[in-house]
């Protein structure tokens, strides 16, 4: 990698400015599994990823979805228990 690309957190960084050059660069190691944050004024704005890694990613059911449609069946909960958590006076 070139000096315009810096190694943090186990992800490469890359200014915007300097995407342009070192596009091809990029571009090979994005095929060889590597990561790349692009920065704007020294702040992360993207992300650069395999298209492999993407789909990876994009088939993890979203927070809302498994909310809305669990992963149960009716057996999978138990019977509820009935008894008074406390007693209750007349």
């Amino acid at each position: 990698m070139t000096e315009k690309v810096r190694q943090t957190s186990g992800m490469h960084e890359i200014s915007l400015n300097d995407v342009e050059a070192t596009l091809t660069e990029l571009f090979d190691g994005v095929l060889r599994g590597e990561e790349f944050a692009i920065t704007r004024h020294g702040r992360k704005e993207a992300v650069v990823i395999s298209w492999t890694t993407w789909r990876r990613l994009a088939k993890v059911p979203s927070f809302r979805r498994l909310l809305a449609e669990p992963p149960l069946s009716v057996t999978d909960i138990g019977e509820r228990d009935r008894t008074s958590l406390r007693d209750l006076d007349p």
